[in-house]
């Protein structure tokens, strides 16, 4: 299966809020993309020091960040659990790259009411707590950003720097 974001989908003619929340997370999704690919099993390891995350540990950190995002034009809930993932790197790699895709595609073509009609939602045992939307833009999205750039800067540490060829100006990887 061709995993989605090896480049920026064509840009839509209009820039309604939804296509442009559906543009930025486009963008998450093609920096991901190329910061995850061709990852080894000694770069999924490191680690800048003992109390920093691993490269993996960040790339488990986007993957619940992407279903966040995921969930929020759907107005369903963030629910926190202690289970661990069980996934391996492909498979977190693949569906953090497919929860963008759908996010993305829920957003295309939204007007700014419909937008406003989207919900942040975190719930646990004893409460439920609800956001809007420009939560999730400060939120989800700009820390999946940040964490990106994490992973890009992790590779590099680790001997394995991204592609030189990624434009994100461009969304496009040239030859």
């Amino acid at each position: 299966m061709k995993l989605p974001y090896e480049q920026i989908p064509e840009a839509p003619d209009d820039y309604t809020s939804g296509n442009v929340i559906a543009r930025f997370i486009d963008g998450l999704g093609y920096r991901y993309y190329w910061a995850t690919e061709g990852l080894t099993e000694k770069d999924l390891q490191f680690s800048p020091s003992e109390e920093a995350r691993t490269t993996l540990q960040t790339i488990e950190h986007v993957y619940g960040l992407s279903i966040g995002i995921l969930n929020a034009p759907q107005n369903l809930p963030n629910i926190r659990t202690t289970d661990t993932l069980n996934l391996s790197f492909d498979e977190l790699r693949k569906q953090t790259l497919l929860n963008l895709k759908k996010a993305s595609a829920l957003f295309s073509g939204k007007s700014a009411e419909e937008v406003s009609k989207y919900k942040v939602i975190f719930q646990s045992k004893e409460k439920t707590r609800e956001f809007p939307y420009w939560n999730m833009i400060n939120g989800q999205i700009s820390d999946a950003i940040y964490h990106v750039g994490q992973i890009v800067s992790f590779r590099r540490s680790s001997g394995n720097a991204m592609n030189s060829k990624v434009s994100v100006f461009l969304g496009k990887t040239g030859n």
